[in-house]
């Protein structure tokens, strides 16, 4: 794989998408489909969602870099930002692609691959004026010793069928099944979930098995699914964590959960039941892998929160540092919370980070250098093919994430 050319640190890489017009009016009927509205209807039905029912993938051409790949298979994705996008009519759309999904039906592109890589998603930068909010907080994950996907900029144009149209800035995230988890885990022969789980209880529905999907094995999940809930925790608790770090790696987690919970990402486990990978490692056991930060890096929710639900509009959903607030219905944060071994690692982890990332300004040079690397791409954005309320939107991004973190900061250092 080569991640040089398709994740490039130092530019904004730029692609071409072009699809028929019958293409596109293929993918608005199959939309209508699942939302119930025209693109850019917004006004003229009630907008819902059959949530078992995901878009279709249709064949676009794709050029990059002076070449061409033919038949690749391009979707719509996300929850939030695709409905939004859809009944406003905007053309800056997350999608997806990938590169051999019709080879039965065009054999010459059988294993057809991207420098690589077979699937790539493509964030367009939804509620962020910074642009760089998904790849700032990948790149925060793993300086604090966190696998998280690789990210890139690109600058999108796509031919709905009448000449290419600017559609912005994107990240494109590497999908975890792809490449990322033999590369950081050196190892991806166990299993690969993207679960839609509390963890409280076994839902086979739940665990969406990215890899082995031959084989109806689900041991792992299940064995920390009750582990987890086990009563053992309530009267012997030395050998409760013991079974459970046979199966799962608690001190990953803990590590995970104090980044995220410093940095801010309401939109996960904890407030919501989806945006997280396991890994089964040889050795590690079951591994967390954090997924979608596109709102990662807004609100500041404080050390102690409402008791029994997060609340508020969406950014401040997020947990506090203390994590009072979450109840049982959220197990794996619950009772680890109420360990006393498993809280003060985590507090010691919030310290770490703390003192080690979010101190010495390694973050704001990274903001400081995105910014320069996205400002002539993200100022060119036009309305409806863009979220930004302008170019000073974009502008005066940056000052507003190194704000939120010296708070984040602050607070962490008053949290005993």
């Amino acid at each position: 794989c080569n991640y040089n050319v398709v994740f490039s640190q130092d530019s904004v890489n730029k692609i071409e998408i072009f699809m028929l017009t019958q293409t596109w009016e293929q993918i608005k009927l199959d939309m209508k489909t699942i939302y119930g509205i025209d693109f850019g209807s917004k006004n003229q039905g009630t907008l819902n969602q059959n949530p078992d029912v995901e878009p279709s993938y249709f064949d676009v051409l794709l050029k990059f870099k002076g070449k061409s790949w033919k038949n690749v298979g391009f979707r719509l994705k996300g929850n939030s930002s695709l409905k939004s996008a859809w009944a406003s009519g905007n053309f800056k759309l997350p999608f997806r692609l990938n590169f051999d999904k019709f080879e039965d039906a065009f054999p010459g592109i059988k294993n057809q691959h991207f420098y690589g890589f077979n699937e790539l998603t493509f964030s367009p930068g939804f509620k962020d004026p910074s642009l760089m909010r998904e790849k700032l907080a990948s790149e925060i994950f793993r300086m604090a010793g966190v696998p998280a996907a690789i990210t890139s900029f690109y600058r999108v144009y796509i031919d709905f069928g009448s000449g290419l149209k600017y559609c912005g800035v994107f990240t494109c995230v590497e999908v975890p099944e792809d490449n990322m988890i033999k590369m950081q885990y050196g190892e991806e022969e166990g299993n690969i979930y993207k679960p839609e789980s509390r963890l409280s209880a076994f839902n086979q529905l739940q665990f969406e098995k990215k890899n082995n999907d031959f084989a109806a094995d689900y041991v792992d999940v299940k064995s920390l699914i009750a582990i987890l809930n086990s009563p053992e925790r309530l009267y012997d608790v030395s050998k409760w964590r013991s079974s459970l770090e046979t199966v799962f790696n608690t001190g990953h987690f803990l590590q995970y959960l104090a980044v995220n919970n410093a940095i801010v990402n309401w939109d996960s486990y904890g407030v919501m039941s989806h945006n997280y990978y396991l890994y089964n490692h040889s050795v590690k056991k079951l591994c967390w892998i954090p997924w979608d930060h596109n709102e990662a890096l807004m609100g500041n929710p404080g050390i102690t929160g409402t008791s029994g639900t997060p609340g508020g509009s969406p950014e401040n959903k997020a947990l506090s540092l203390s994590m009072n607030e979450v109840t049982a219905t959220w197990p794996l944060i619950r009772y680890l919370a109420d360990d006393s071994v498993y809280y003060n690692r985590y507090k010691k982890n919030l310290k770490d980070f703390n003192a080690q990332v979010l101190s010495g300004g390694k973050i704001n040079t990274l903001i400081e250098k995105y910014y320069g690397m996205l400002k002539p791409y993200a100022i060119a954005e036009q309305p409806g093919y863009s979220y930004l309320q302008g170019p000073a939107a974009f502008e005066n991004a940056p000052s507003g994430i190194k704000a939120h973190l010296q708070n984040r900061k602050n607070l962490i250092d008053s949290f005993n």
